[in-house]
């Protein structure tokens, strides 16, 4: 781990501080016209989620933490737990469903590729690919002279997610969907 001074803590940098893994939300660097300069950062928990305000001033010191990013793929669901194989040495890990969050688990398929962050040895966070291809279950009828740029119109996804398409779109169809918002983004090749 590298120490780095309190004015060099950008957002998205991961922090040992007070005992755990901080990971910068924001930071605001400060030089007001008497005394030092100083940063306001904003952290999250990356175990328990709590939030943190810290002002480090420029002389001081922080440990920096780098993160380990292994790929993996997703192979199935187990009870509470899901079932990744790390890509390079075959070995399985199972993580808790509440710890990979409910937002990410419908998008999950088989044989996903994913990665995951590790800090000695243990999974601290998991990113899935920025886009995904569903198949639309069901939604409204398209009616006749609807143009693609009036509003979209609500549907479910094979994975069960509510998501909002175009008007002209049918059950059926296959759509690419961003995974961070849930957000359709075009139609599947």
């Amino acid at each position: 781990m590298a120490k780095i001074n309190g004015n060099t803590i950008k957002p998205g940098m991961v922090l040992q501080h007070n005992g755990g893994l901080w990971v910068v939300t924001k930071a605001s660097h400060v030089k007001p016209g008497k005394g030092g300069a100083f940063a306001n950062v904003e952290a999250k928990n990356l175990e328990t989620g709590n939030k943190l305000n810290e002002r480090f001033r420029s002389e001081d010191k922080v440990e920096r933490v780098t993160l380990e990013q292994k790929d993996f793929s997703y192979l199935y669901e187990q009870g509470d737990a899901l079932v990744f194989m790390d890509d390079a040495t075959y070995e399985q890990i199972e993580l808790q469903k509440d710890w990979v969050g409910e937002d990410s688990i419908p998008y999950l398929q088989d044989g996903m590729k994913v990665v995951i962050e590790m800090h000695e040895g243990r999974p601290i966070g998991l990113e899935l690919p920025d886009h995904v291809t569903l198949t639309v279950a069901e939604t409204e009828p398209t009616v006749k002279g609807q143009t693609a740029s009036s509003s979209y119109k609500p549907a479910v996804a094979d994975n069960g997610v509510r998501i909002m398409i175009p008007p002209y779109m049918s059950a059926g169809e296959r759509i690419v969907v961003d995974t961070s918002t849930g957000e359709y983004v075009r139609r599947a090749d």
